[in-house]
Protein backbone atom coordinates (compact mmCIF):
# COMPACT_ATOMS: atom_id res chain seq x y z
CA UNK A 1 0.00 0.00 0.00
CA UNK A 2 1.44 3.32 -1.13
CA UNK A 3 0.26 6.86 -0.40
CA UNK A 4 1.83 9.77 -2.23
CA UNK A 5 1.34 13.41 -1.23
CA UNK A 6 1.94 16.06 -3.88
CA UNK A 7 1.55 19.82 -3.33
CA UNK A 8 -0.49 22.32 -5.30
CA UNK A 9 1.24 25.48 -6.45
CA UNK A 10 0.78 29.23 -6.75
CA UNK A 11 2.40 31.03 -9.67
CA UNK A 12 3.37 34.66 -9.14
CA UNK A 13 5.08 35.81 -12.34
CA UNK A 14 6.08 34.53 -15.76
CA UNK A 15 2.96 32.51 -16.53
CA UNK A 16 2.59 32.16 -20.29
CA UNK A 17 6.33 31.96 -20.92
CA UNK A 18 6.31 28.33 -19.73
CA UNK A 19 4.39 27.10 -22.79
CA UNK A 20 6.70 25.12 -25.10
CA UNK A 21 5.47 27.04 -28.14
CA UNK A 22 7.05 30.14 -26.58
CA UNK A 23 10.10 29.02 -24.60
CA UNK A 24 11.44 26.67 -27.27
CA UNK A 25 12.07 29.82 -29.31
CA UNK A 26 12.61 32.55 -26.74
CA UNK A 27 13.20 30.86 -23.39
CA UNK A 28 10.98 31.42 -20.39
CA UNK A 29 10.88 31.58 -16.61
CA UNK A 30 8.37 31.66 -13.77
CA UNK A 31 8.38 32.54 -10.10
CA UNK A 32 6.20 30.07 -8.21
CA UNK A 33 5.79 28.31 -4.90
CA UNK A 34 4.12 25.17 -3.65
CA UNK A 35 1.75 25.46 -0.69
CA UNK A 36 0.53 23.24 2.13
CA UNK A 37 -2.48 21.97 0.18
CA UNK A 38 -2.05 18.55 -1.37
CA UNK A 39 -3.19 15.86 -3.75
CA UNK A 40 -3.18 12.40 -2.10
CA UNK A 41 -3.07 9.19 -4.12
CA UNK A 42 -3.45 5.77 -2.55
CA UNK A 43 -2.22 2.92 -4.72
CA UNK A 44 -1.91 -0.83 -4.24
CA UNK A 45 -1.94 -4.04 -6.21
CA UNK A 46 -5.56 -5.18 -6.20
CA UNK A 47 -5.94 -8.71 -4.75
CA UNK A 48 -7.28 -11.02 -7.50
CA UNK A 49 -10.54 -11.75 -5.69
CA UNK A 50 -12.72 -9.21 -7.46
CA UNK A 51 -14.62 -9.27 -10.72
CA UNK A 52 -12.63 -6.28 -11.97
CA UNK A 53 -8.87 -5.88 -12.39
CA UNK A 54 -8.55 -2.09 -12.11
CA UNK A 55 -10.44 0.05 -9.60
CA UNK A 56 -10.04 3.84 -9.80
CA UNK A 57 -11.83 6.18 -7.42
CA UNK A 58 -11.89 9.96 -7.98
CA UNK A 59 -14.99 12.08 -8.69
CA UNK A 60 -16.34 8.93 -10.33
CA UNK A 61 -15.65 5.24 -9.73
CA UNK A 62 -14.25 3.09 -12.51
CA UNK A 63 -14.05 -0.72 -12.38
CA UNK A 64 -12.34 -2.09 -15.47
CA UNK A 65 -10.81 -5.27 -16.82
CA UNK A 66 -8.10 -3.62 -18.92
CA UNK A 67 -6.09 -0.41 -19.01
CA UNK A 68 -7.67 0.50 -22.35
CA UNK A 69 -11.11 0.69 -20.68
CA UNK A 70 -10.03 3.34 -18.17
CA UNK A 71 -11.63 6.69 -18.94
CA UNK A 72 -9.43 8.90 -16.74
CA UNK A 73 -6.75 10.00 -19.23
CA UNK A 74 -3.91 10.51 -16.77
CA UNK A 75 -4.52 7.20 -14.98
CA UNK A 76 -4.76 5.31 -18.25
CA UNK A 77 -1.57 6.79 -19.71
CA UNK A 78 0.44 6.57 -16.49
CA UNK A 79 -0.40 2.85 -16.24
CA UNK A 80 0.63 2.39 -19.87
CA UNK A 81 3.81 4.41 -19.32
CA UNK A 82 4.73 2.23 -16.36
CA UNK A 83 3.77 -0.92 -18.29
CA UNK A 84 1.51 -2.02 -15.43
CA UNK A 85 0.22 -5.53 -16.07
CA UNK A 86 -1.05 -6.49 -12.64
CA UNK A 87 -4.34 -5.22 -11.26
CA UNK A 88 -4.21 -2.01 -9.24
CA UNK A 89 -6.54 0.07 -7.09
CA UNK A 90 -6.13 3.86 -7.03
CA UNK A 91 -7.92 6.37 -4.78
CA UNK A 92 -7.63 10.14 -5.14
CA UNK A 93 -8.25 12.78 -2.49
CA UNK A 94 -7.41 16.47 -2.66
CA UNK A 95 -7.33 19.42 -0.27
CA UNK A 96 -8.72 21.77 -2.95
CA UNK A 97 -11.23 21.39 -5.78
CA UNK A 98 -10.07 20.13 -9.15
CA UNK A 99 -9.93 22.47 -12.16
CA UNK A 100 -9.15 25.39 -9.86
CA UNK A 101 -5.92 26.85 -11.25
CA UNK A 102 -3.66 25.38 -8.58
CA UNK A 103 -1.88 22.89 -10.82
CA UNK A 104 -4.12 20.09 -9.56
CA UNK A 105 -4.08 18.00 -12.75
CA UNK A 106 -0.28 18.00 -12.88
CA UNK A 107 -0.06 17.27 -9.14
CA UNK A 108 -2.28 14.25 -9.85
CA UNK A 109 -0.03 13.01 -12.64
CA UNK A 110 3.17 13.58 -10.66
CA UNK A 111 1.69 11.94 -7.55
CA UNK A 112 0.41 8.93 -9.47
CA UNK A 113 3.73 8.36 -11.22
CA UNK A 114 5.46 8.63 -7.85
CA UNK A 115 3.10 6.08 -6.28
CA UNK A 116 3.39 3.64 -9.20
CA UNK A 117 7.18 3.80 -9.08
CA UNK A 118 7.08 3.09 -5.35
CA UNK A 119 4.71 0.17 -6.00
CA UNK A 120 7.43 -1.25 -8.26
CA UNK A 121 10.13 -0.62 -5.64
CA UNK A 122 11.63 2.34 -7.49
CA UNK A 123 12.67 5.80 -6.28
CA UNK A 124 12.65 8.34 -9.12
CA UNK A 125 14.35 11.71 -8.66
CA UNK A 126 12.26 14.87 -8.53
CA UNK A 127 13.62 15.88 -11.93
CA UNK A 128 12.63 12.50 -13.38
CA UNK A 129 9.11 12.83 -11.98
CA UNK A 130 8.71 16.25 -13.57
CA UNK A 131 10.11 15.06 -16.90
CA UNK A 132 7.85 12.00 -17.04
CA UNK A 133 4.81 14.07 -16.14
CA UNK A 134 5.62 16.60 -18.87
CA UNK A 135 5.97 13.80 -21.41
CA UNK A 136 2.61 12.27 -20.50
CA UNK A 137 0.65 15.52 -20.41
CA UNK A 138 2.23 17.31 -23.36
CA UNK A 139 3.42 14.53 -25.67
CA UNK A 140 1.03 11.64 -24.98
CA UNK A 141 -2.20 13.39 -23.99
CA UNK A 142 -1.43 16.42 -26.20
CA UNK A 143 -2.85 18.80 -23.60
CA UNK A 144 -2.31 22.53 -24.06
CA UNK A 145 -0.57 23.01 -20.73
CA UNK A 146 2.54 24.85 -19.62
CA UNK A 147 5.55 23.26 -17.94
CA UNK A 148 5.68 24.97 -14.58
CA UNK A 149 3.00 22.93 -12.80
CA UNK A 150 4.73 19.58 -13.20
CA UNK A 151 8.11 20.94 -12.08
CA UNK A 152 6.66 22.71 -9.04
CA UNK A 153 4.62 19.69 -7.97
CA UNK A 154 7.59 17.35 -8.24
CA UNK A 155 10.26 19.61 -6.72
CA UNK A 156 8.34 21.77 -4.26
CA UNK A 157 9.55 25.03 -2.77
CA UNK A 158 9.69 28.72 -3.64
CA UNK A 159 11.57 28.77 -6.94
CA UNK A 160 12.56 30.53 -10.08
CA UNK A 161 12.08 27.90 -12.78
CA UNK A 162 13.90 28.60 -16.02
CA UNK A 163 12.88 27.01 -19.34
CA UNK A 164 15.66 27.29 -21.92
CA UNK A 165 15.01 26.86 -25.63
CA UNK A 166 16.43 23.33 -25.63
CA UNK A 167 13.32 22.08 -23.80
CA UNK A 168 15.05 21.45 -20.47
CA UNK A 169 14.24 23.14 -17.14
CA UNK A 170 16.33 24.46 -14.25
CA UNK A 171 15.04 24.97 -10.73
CA UNK A 172 16.62 27.81 -8.73
CA UNK A 173 15.40 27.98 -5.11
CA UNK A 174 14.82 31.51 -3.85
CA UNK A 175 16.84 31.88 -0.66
CA UNK A 176 15.44 34.56 1.64
CA UNK A 177 15.57 35.21 5.40
CA UNK A 178 12.73 33.45 7.17
CA UNK A 179 11.41 36.83 8.37
CA UNK A 180 11.13 38.05 4.78
CA UNK A 181 9.28 34.90 3.69
CA UNK A 182 6.95 35.23 6.66
CA UNK A 183 6.31 38.88 5.78
CA UNK A 184 5.40 37.93 2.21
CA UNK A 185 3.09 35.18 3.43
CA UNK A 186 1.25 37.62 5.69
CA UNK A 187 0.44 39.81 2.68
CA UNK A 188 -1.13 37.04 0.59
CA UNK A 189 -4.77 35.95 0.56
CA UNK A 190 -6.34 33.17 -1.48
CA UNK A 191 -10.01 33.11 -2.48
CA UNK A 192 -11.95 30.57 -4.51
CA UNK A 193 -13.97 32.19 -7.28
CA UNK A 194 -16.36 29.24 -7.35
CA UNK A 195 -15.73 28.89 -11.08
CA UNK A 196 -14.38 25.53 -12.19
CA UNK A 197 -12.74 25.27 -15.58
CA UNK A 198 -10.38 23.00 -17.43
CA UNK A 199 -6.98 24.69 -17.67
CA UNK A 200 -6.16 23.22 -21.08
CA UNK A 201 -9.35 24.73 -22.50
CA UNK A 202 -8.34 28.25 -21.43
CA UNK A 203 -4.71 27.61 -22.30
CA UNK A 204 -5.63 26.61 -25.84
CA UNK A 205 -6.74 30.18 -26.53
CA UNK A 206 -3.60 31.60 -24.96
CA UNK A 207 -1.34 29.20 -26.87
CA UNK A 208 -3.00 30.13 -30.14
CA UNK A 209 -2.32 33.80 -29.44
CA UNK A 210 1.34 33.38 -28.46
CA UNK A 211 2.77 33.30 -32.01
CA UNK A 212 1.12 36.64 -32.78
CA UNK A 213 3.78 39.35 -33.05
CA UNK A 214 1.61 41.73 -31.04
CA UNK A 215 1.96 39.51 -27.94
CA UNK A 216 5.74 39.12 -28.07
CA UNK A 217 6.35 42.31 -26.10
CA UNK A 218 3.80 41.24 -23.46
CA UNK A 219 5.40 37.85 -22.95
CA UNK A 220 8.86 39.37 -22.72
CA UNK A 221 7.53 41.79 -20.11
CA UNK A 222 6.00 38.92 -18.12
CA UNK A 223 9.34 37.13 -18.21
CA UNK A 224 11.25 40.22 -17.02
CA UNK A 225 8.86 40.58 -14.08
CA UNK A 226 10.23 37.32 -12.65
CA UNK A 227 13.66 38.87 -12.09
CA UNK A 228 12.17 42.16 -10.93
CA UNK A 229 10.06 40.36 -8.32
CA UNK A 230 13.06 38.41 -7.05
CA UNK A 231 15.02 41.68 -6.79
CA UNK A 232 12.21 43.22 -4.71
CA UNK A 233 12.19 40.27 -2.34
CA UNK A 234 15.96 39.95 -2.04
CA UNK A 235 16.81 43.67 -1.72
CA UNK A 236 14.56 44.41 1.21
CA UNK A 237 12.42 46.90 -0.73
CA UNK A 238 8.95 47.70 0.52
CA UNK A 239 6.82 44.66 -0.25
CA UNK A 240 4.06 46.90 -1.59
CA UNK A 241 6.08 47.04 -4.80
CA UNK A 242 5.64 43.24 -5.11
CA UNK A 243 1.87 43.73 -4.93
CA UNK A 244 1.97 46.51 -7.51
CA UNK A 245 3.96 44.24 -9.82
CA UNK A 246 1.26 41.58 -9.47
CA UNK A 247 -1.24 44.19 -10.64
CA UNK A 248 0.91 44.99 -13.68
CA UNK A 249 1.32 41.29 -14.50
CA UNK A 250 -2.43 40.69 -14.26
CA UNK A 251 -3.15 43.53 -16.68
CA UNK A 252 -0.55 42.15 -19.10
CA UNK A 253 -1.81 38.56 -18.81
CA UNK A 254 -5.40 39.59 -19.58
CA UNK A 255 -4.25 41.14 -22.85
CA UNK A 256 -3.16 37.73 -24.17
CA UNK A 257 -6.69 36.35 -24.55
CA UNK A 258 -10.28 37.29 -23.62
CA UNK A 259 -10.59 33.84 -22.04
CA UNK A 260 -8.15 34.77 -19.25
CA UNK A 261 -10.80 36.79 -17.40
CA UNK A 262 -14.56 37.40 -17.38
CA UNK A 263 -17.01 39.90 -15.81
CA UNK A 264 -17.45 37.82 -12.64
CA UNK A 265 -13.69 37.67 -12.05
CA UNK A 266 -13.29 41.37 -12.83
CA UNK A 267 -16.01 42.36 -10.36
CA UNK A 268 -14.41 40.22 -7.65
CA UNK A 269 -10.96 41.66 -8.32
CA UNK A 270 -12.17 45.29 -8.44
CA UNK A 271 -14.08 44.83 -5.17
CA UNK A 272 -10.95 43.51 -3.47
CA UNK A 273 -8.84 46.42 -4.75
CA UNK A 274 -11.38 48.98 -3.53
CA UNK A 275 -11.22 47.33 -0.10
CA UNK A 276 -7.43 47.58 0.09
CA UNK A 277 -5.80 44.91 -2.09
CA UNK A 278 -2.73 46.21 -3.90
CA UNK A 279 -2.72 43.63 -6.66
CA UNK A 280 -3.50 40.03 -7.50
CA UNK A 281 -4.15 37.47 -10.19
CA UNK A 282 -5.86 34.21 -10.99
CA UNK A 283 -3.48 31.44 -10.03
CA UNK A 284 -3.66 29.42 -13.25
CA UNK A 285 -4.44 29.82 -16.92
CA UNK A 286 -7.43 32.04 -16.12
CA UNK A 287 -11.18 31.99 -16.45
CA UNK A 288 -11.83 31.05 -12.82
CA UNK A 289 -10.37 28.89 -10.09
CA UNK A 290 -8.48 30.64 -7.27
CA UNK A 291 -7.65 34.31 -6.98
CA UNK A 292 -4.44 35.32 -5.21
CA UNK A 293 -4.48 38.80 -3.67
CA UNK A 294 -1.70 40.90 -2.18
CA UNK A 295 -3.25 42.72 0.78
CA UNK A 296 -1.53 44.60 3.63
CA UNK A 297 -2.38 42.85 6.91
CA UNK A 298 -4.30 45.88 8.24
CA UNK A 299 -6.61 45.78 5.20
CA UNK A 300 -7.35 42.06 5.17
CA UNK A 301 -10.47 42.20 7.32
CA UNK A 302 -12.05 44.68 4.88
CA UNK A 303 -11.16 42.45 1.92
CA UNK A 304 -12.63 39.41 3.62
CA UNK A 305 -15.81 41.38 4.28
CA UNK A 306 -16.34 42.48 0.67
CA UNK A 307 -15.50 38.97 -0.54
CA UNK A 308 -17.58 37.23 2.12
CA UNK A 309 -19.46 35.30 -0.58
CA UNK A 310 -16.22 33.65 -1.66
CA UNK A 311 -14.33 30.90 0.14
CA UNK A 312 -11.13 32.13 1.81
CA UNK A 313 -8.35 29.53 2.03
CA UNK A 314 -5.45 30.24 4.41
CA UNK A 315 -2.17 28.66 3.33
CA UNK A 316 1.54 28.42 4.03
CA UNK A 317 4.52 27.86 1.76
CA UNK A 318 5.92 24.32 1.58
CA UNK A 319 9.24 23.00 0.29
CA UNK A 320 8.97 19.20 0.12
CA UNK A 321 7.43 18.53 -3.27
CA UNK A 322 5.95 15.13 -4.05
CA UNK A 323 6.60 12.57 -1.32
CA UNK A 324 5.73 8.99 -0.46
CA UNK A 325 4.16 9.45 2.98
CA UNK A 326 3.10 5.83 3.56
CA UNK A 327 4.58 2.53 2.44
CA UNK A 328 3.46 -0.86 3.73
CA UNK A 329 4.26 -4.20 2.17
CA UNK A 330 1.12 -6.30 1.79
CA UNK A 331 0.82 -9.99 0.91
CA UNK A 332 2.00 -10.61 -2.61
CA UNK A 333 -0.72 -12.21 -4.69
CA UNK A 334 1.28 -12.26 -7.93
CA UNK A 335 1.09 -16.07 -8.22
CA UNK A 336 -2.65 -16.12 -7.54
CA UNK A 337 -3.20 -13.33 -10.05
CA UNK A 338 -1.24 -15.22 -12.70
CA UNK A 339 -3.29 -18.34 -12.01
CA UNK A 340 -6.53 -16.40 -12.27
CA UNK A 341 -5.51 -14.93 -15.63
CA UNK A 342 -5.36 -18.46 -17.02
CA UNK A 343 -8.78 -19.44 -15.63
CA UNK A 344 -12.26 -18.99 -17.07
CA UNK A 345 -14.12 -18.14 -13.87
CA UNK A 346 -17.83 -18.13 -13.27
CA UNK A 347 -19.33 -14.68 -13.64
CA UNK A 348 -20.22 -12.92 -10.37
CA UNK A 349 -24.01 -12.99 -9.90
CA UNK A 350 -26.56 -11.27 -7.67
CA UNK A 351 -29.00 -13.18 -5.45
CA UNK A 352 -32.53 -12.09 -6.46
CA UNK A 353 -35.54 -11.26 -4.27
CA UNK A 354 -36.75 -14.87 -4.27
CA UNK A 355 -33.40 -16.15 -3.06
CA UNK A 356 -32.72 -17.66 -6.46
CA UNK A 357 -29.25 -17.53 -7.93
CA UNK A 358 -28.91 -17.49 -11.73
CA UNK A 359 -26.93 -20.46 -12.91
CA UNK A 360 -23.70 -19.67 -14.74
CA UNK A 361 -24.05 -19.90 -18.53
CA UNK A 362 -21.80 -22.95 -18.86
CA UNK A 363 -23.92 -24.88 -16.31
CA UNK A 364 -27.36 -24.32 -17.83
CA UNK A 365 -27.07 -27.08 -20.43
CA UNK A 366 -25.74 -29.56 -17.88
CA UNK A 367 -28.66 -28.98 -15.50
CA UNK A 368 -31.36 -29.32 -18.16
CA UNK A 369 -29.82 -32.54 -19.45
CA UNK A 370 -29.77 -34.07 -15.98
CA UNK A 371 -33.39 -33.22 -15.42
CA UNK A 372 -34.49 -34.81 -18.74
CA UNK A 373 -32.73 -38.03 -17.76
CA UNK A 374 -34.52 -38.04 -14.41
CA UNK A 375 -37.89 -37.66 -16.13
Amino acid sequence: MIISRTPFRISFFGGGTDYPVWYRQHGGAVLATTIDKYCYLTCRHLPPFFEHKFHIVYSVVESCQSVDEIRHPSVRECLRYMNVRRGVEIHHDGDLPARSGMGSSSAFTVGLLHALHALHGLMPSKADLATMSLEIEQEVLKEAVGSQDQVSAACGGFNKIVFPANGDFHVHPIILPSERMAELGKHLMLFYTGIQRTASTIATDVVKAIPETSHERTLRALRSMVDEAISILASGQDLLRFGQLLQEAWIAKRSLSPAVSNPSVEHMYDSACRAGAIGGKLTGAGGGGFMLLFVPPQKQSQVREVLSRFLHVPFKFEASGSQIVFFDREQDYAAEELARDSQSLVKFRELDATNQVPMPPDSAHHVSTSRSVER
